[in-house]
C-alpha cells in the first residue's frame, strides 16, 4: 500500500489525532475517578443531594 508523496504527513496526522484522543480519554477517566471519590466523601460526611429530596420535604 502506497500513500504517495504525502505519506509522512498522513501518518503524522493520524498519529497526532490518536495521541489527542488518547489524552482526552485519559483526562475523562481521571476526572471521573476524582469526582466519584469526591461524591463518596460527601456521602460519608452526610451531605445529601437536593434531587434526593421530595417536594414535601421542604
Amino acid at each position: 500500500m502506497s500513500l504517495g508523496p504525502y505519506a509522512s504527513f498522513i501518518v503524522t496526522s493520524y498519529a497526532a489525532a490518536a495521541v489527542v484522543i488518547a489524552i482526552l480519554i485519559g483526562w475523562v477517566v481521571l476526572d471521573h475517578r476524582s469526582l466519584t471519590a469526591r461524591l463518596r466523601e460527601f456521602d460519608r460526611s452526610g451531605v445529601t443531594r437536593r434531587s434526593g429530596r421530595s417536594a414535601v420535604d421542604s
